[in-house]
């Protein structure tokens, strides 16, 4: 009977576990961003991209890009694409940070709400672009997935946490359940 109750604490502790790792293993999240996070551009761009893992809602997701001043330069027409979402913008004239906050809806996961920088530095003249050499989104991938460092540390946290819940629970188990060798000792006495 004590075995049965060491198995089921360990079994518990497994299952709460594997909820924690599977909750974090299908997280959705951002994958790629067009201009990247921390980028420095000498070229405006006509729109900003966020692809994630999960597909998009077509309704109810948002990317709104303001300058170093806070205003809005974005035209606020955004397209969904599966798992991309773009949104135009009006001519960047303005050196400095600018700010892009998204809120991205998934019909499957909750939702994609955060903020990343980019900076603009605005040529002193204008002229005609010369065309530059796009990334592949291999690349872009592999550098932003610095985007979600946050949740990141917050979902490995939880997996350390979970980790040591459980070989206490085993611990406990162990201790309460599995008997001792002087309780079996006075028994024969």
């Amino acid at each position: 009977m004590k075995t049965g109750r060491v198995i089921r604490s360990t079994i518990t502790g497994a299952l709460v576990f594997l909820s924690i790792f599977a909750t974090s293993a299908f997280a959705n999240n951002i994958t790629a961003s067009v201009p990247q996070a921390g980028s420095v551009l000498t070229t405006a761009p006509n729109s900003i991209a966020i692809s994630t893992a999960s597909p998009l809602s077509e309704r109810g997701s948002l990317i709104v890009v303001n300058d170093p001043n806070g205003v809005a330069v974005d035209d606020g027409s955004i397209t969904i694409d599966g798992n991309s979402a773009e949104v135009g913008l009006g001519e960047l004239k303005t050196t400095g940070v600018y700010t892009v906050n998204y809120t991205l809806l998934s019909d499957t996961d909750d939702p994609l709400t955060g903020s990343y920088t980019f900076l603009f530095n605005a040529p002193s003249s204008l002229g005609s672009p010369s065309p530059a050499p796009t990334q592949t989104s291999v690349e872009a991938t592999t550098e932003n997935m610095n985007l979600n460092n946050g949740s990141n540390a917050f979902v490995y946290t939880l997996l350390v946490i979970a980790a040591f819940v459980f070989i206490f629970l085993v611990w406990y188990a162990k201790q309460t359940f599995g008997g001792s060798k002087r309780s079996s000792k006075t028994k024969r006495k």
